[in-house]
């Protein structure tokens, strides 16, 4: 037998779901909620912070199917992007990362889970009649809403980034691409911070979100999912 075919006869597969599979799904659930409570579908969009009262009042008043349409989505979305995190960083941890990358990446991708899990929620809350009936109600809600989904997501998010970067890219396991694409969206993501007394920046938030997707599916496809086996190892 030649050494080529012991080598692959000796490679471990990583037994986990496809990650590239888990990004294209939270990116297309993500999108597709937009698509009701954009001007795509209509002249009225979904509210920003920057707006007045006045006018995210009546549009949750009277959006509900759009507005419910739209979480009902996203939270599918964020589920499949907390399975990518659970998914990513037991790869890597399979791979023999030993850093403290993956554990960073667990713990800002379940954070930005359980943010976008509260943002859908308070929407959900916020669109009952008897709450929407209430407009200083339903404007605390949508501006805790948005903390949780704006900001809320960011900042995690930019931490998960990172810690896959960081790790993959000491390790080789990534293209150069990736991993520098991955840390000019953590550092967007750690300084959306700043929004919160800067209202300026609110930019970074969308400039993390947006851009992460192209990030998720590209580590999604390239991230090794096959391990030289231990005897191997030994034997080299």
């Amino acid at each position: 037998m030649s050494t080529q075919a012991i080598g692959a006869s000796t490679l471990q597969k990583h037994p986990g779901p496809p990650l590239w599979l888990l990004a294209i799904l939270y990116t297309v659930l993500f999108l597709a909620g937009l698509y009701p409570v954009t001007t795509m579908a209509g002249a009225v969009h979904w509210p920003g912070p920057w707006e007045s009262a006045s006018v995210i009042v009546p549009y949750f008043q009277t959006h509900y199917a759009a507005v419910l349409t739209c979480i009902f989505l996203q939270l599918g979305a964020t589920i499949c992007l907390g399975l990518f995190c659970a998914a990513t960083v037991s790869r890597l941890l399979f791979l023999r990362v030993r850093a403290a990358g993956p554990f960073i990446a667990l713990f800002g991708g379940f954070l930005t889970v359980f943010d976008g899990i509260a943002a859908g929620m308070i929407v959900w809350t916020m669109i009952h009649p008897d709450v929407a009936a209430n407009p200083s109600v339903l404007v605390g809600l949508y501006f805790l809403s948005y903390a949780f989904g704006g900001p809320g997501f960011s900042i995690p998010m930019g931490l998960l980034i990172a810690g896959v970067s960081i790790s993959a890219g000491l390790m080789k396991l990534l293209p150069k691409w990736i991993v520098i694409f991955g840390l000019v969206l953590a550092v967007a993501g750690e300084l959306s911070w700043l929004h919160l007394v800067i209202p300026g920046l609110l930019f970074l938030v969308p400039l993390v979100r947006f851009p992460g997707f192209v990030w998720l599916i590209a580590v999604g496809f390239a991230l090794p999912r096959d391990r030289a086996s231990n005897a191997e190892l030994a034997a080299a």
